[in-house]
């Protein structure tokens, strides 16, 4: 097989941490209870609400967008409104999942600043319409961290379930990067979910180092009535349920979930500090949004894209956020993130082509 540069594209493209590895490793010697009944789902699930300081009812995916429509289905019925950031991954990447697995609940969009919601746009959106013929939203998600890379504090997540609750709507959060949210902030995963006014939180596994599932965490429990039921309809219940809790135990028991989401947002830090550096020699490269976990959105020319990828770096054009999306992963280094700013740096045109001057529409926001 040939050898390709280190991936830039997304955190999926990473293997599994040797701490997942060896659970796996570990859960796969011997028989054991099959659909959750085992000793790695206990453990899983006891490491869970010990690392939230709460009480919570864990249920276990398969995938981010189950995880995540699952949830919102628990929040709403059919004839009610999902209120989500424009660019919300259950939005615009999980194919209308939300709204096939809640009945036909309607996403309504709204804008904000780098990916978050704001209470007076939440309020906004969610009084906007009251008469029968419009969806009357019922739910409030958030992505933590957002699909921007920026994240929410502890204030702001209480903030905006403070106008959830006046409007009487649940409160979900999409947390695929919430371990890199946590990192960030420093904060314990408690003040960013169920102290602040959280009912439901997806937190991610596969995008920080685990071979596949999401856990689905219930802080308010009587949304969490015959989920299991949900699960299984949905084709998310498996039978050999030790597969999918023992990367959990192998993550939580010694920190690592915490110590690879802080690689990830350290990498992401230096590719930021390089990319300002050549921005001083060439000033149309241009950082779009605030770094504050692991993925960077920065404005190139278009040659300067199309000969990183040709030389075989991989990452996302992303022209709705205003540039191509860096991300980092668990196990990214410092030598991948030095070589990848040596490409760019070797591809710069010492000018931009007029042709190239508009490339990427700038954000409104």
């Amino acid at each position: 097989m040939s050898t390709r540069p280190r991936s830039f594209a997304s955190d999926n493209a990473s293997g599994v941490c040797p701490e997942a590895w060896e659970a796996l490793a570990e859960a796969n010697r011997g028989h054991t209870p099959a659909y959750g009944a085992d000793p790695w789902t206990e453990r899983a699930v006891a490491l869970l609400r010990e690392t939230f300081e709460t009480d919570c009812r864990v249920y276990f995916t398969f995938t981010g967008t189950a995880a995540n429509a699952l949830a919102l289905g628990a929040c709403v019925r059919s004839h009610h409104a999902i209120l989500a950031h424009e660019l919300a991954h259950i939005e615009v990447d999980e194919c209308g999942a939300p709204e096939f697995f809640t009945g036909g609940a309607k996403v309504v969009r709204v804008d904000g600043a780098h990916g978050k919601l704001e209470p007076a746009a939440v309020t906004e959106a969610a009084e906007r319409r009251r008469d029968v013929h419009f969806p009357r939203a019922r739910a409030v998600s958030l992505t933590q961290a957002t699909e921007m890379g920026t994240v929410y504090t502890a204030e702001e997540v209480r903030a905006l379930a403070a106008a959830a609750r006046t409007a009487r709507m649940a409160v979900h959060i999409d947390g695929a990067r919430f371990a890199n949210a946590v990192a960030t902030l420093e904060s314990p995963p408690r003040e960013l979910s169920a102290d602040a006014g959280v009912d439901v939180l997806c937190l991610g596994g596969t995008k920080n180092g685990l071979p596949a599932g999401e856990a689905v965490l219930f802080f308010n429990g009587e949304l969490a009535d015959e989920f299991e039921s949900r699960i299984k309809q949905a084709g998310q219940l498996a039978s050999k349920a030790r597969f999918l809790a023992a990367p959990w135990v192998g993550v939580l028991e010694n920190g690592a979930w915490l110590r690879h989401a802080r690689n990830a947002n350290t990498r992401a830090a230096q590719l930021e500090s390089g990319l300002r550096r050549l921005a001083e020699r060439w000033p149309y490269v241009t950082i779009v949004h605030p770094r504050e976990a692991n993925v960077v959105f920065v404005r190139l020319p278009p040659s300067t894209m199309s000969g990183l990828q040709a030389a075989g770096w991989f990452f996302y054009d992303f022209p709705a956020a205003g540039g191509a999306r860096l991300m980092c992963s668990w196990d990214t280094t410092e030598s991948d993130v030095n070589d990848f700013l040596d490409a760019i740096a070797a591809l710069l045109p010492d000018s931009r082509p007029d042709e190239e001057t508009d490339a990427y529409p700038v954000m409104r926001h």
